[in-house]
């Protein structure tokens, strides 16, 4: 029965979630760690990482594994930072605010649109 469970953790493991490709750089550098690093670490090539960062390649097993784990380990120690949601923007003319449009009178109105309607 153990090494039916110790399957069942490798095909889970096998999938190890990922952070998108941005994240993963940030926590990177968070850390001070180079690329050449992470790839000496993981015993991969330095474009395979970057390849990765990018999102250009997803890792496979058994590196996956290591490069999630290593990932994770580094967002306990710099957790992504939680930015309020940034003000809305209006645009504004160049030449200054739009002007009002003049009030209009009762008599510029065409009599069916005039206060009170007569009720039918």
């Amino acid at each position: 029965m153990s090494e039916l469970f110790d399957a069942v953790d490798a095909l889970v493991a096998s999938r190890s979630v990922l952070p998108p490709p941005a994240e993963r750089k940030r926590l990177r550098a968070a850390h001070g760690l180079t690329i050449d690093e992470v790839a000496t670490a993981l015993k991969v090539r330095r474009a395979t990482v970057s390849g990765w960062e990018a999102g250009k390649t997803e890792p496979r097993p058994p590196e996956r594994d290591a490069y999630a784990r290593l990932l994770d380990k580094l967002a306990e120690l710099y957790p992504a930072p939680t930015t309020p949601a940034a003000p809305r923007r209006t645009r504004r003319c160049p030449r200054g605010p739009p002007a009002s449009p003049p009030p209009l009178r009762e008599s510029a109105l065409r009599p069916e649109h005039r206060w009170p309607r007569p009720l039918s």
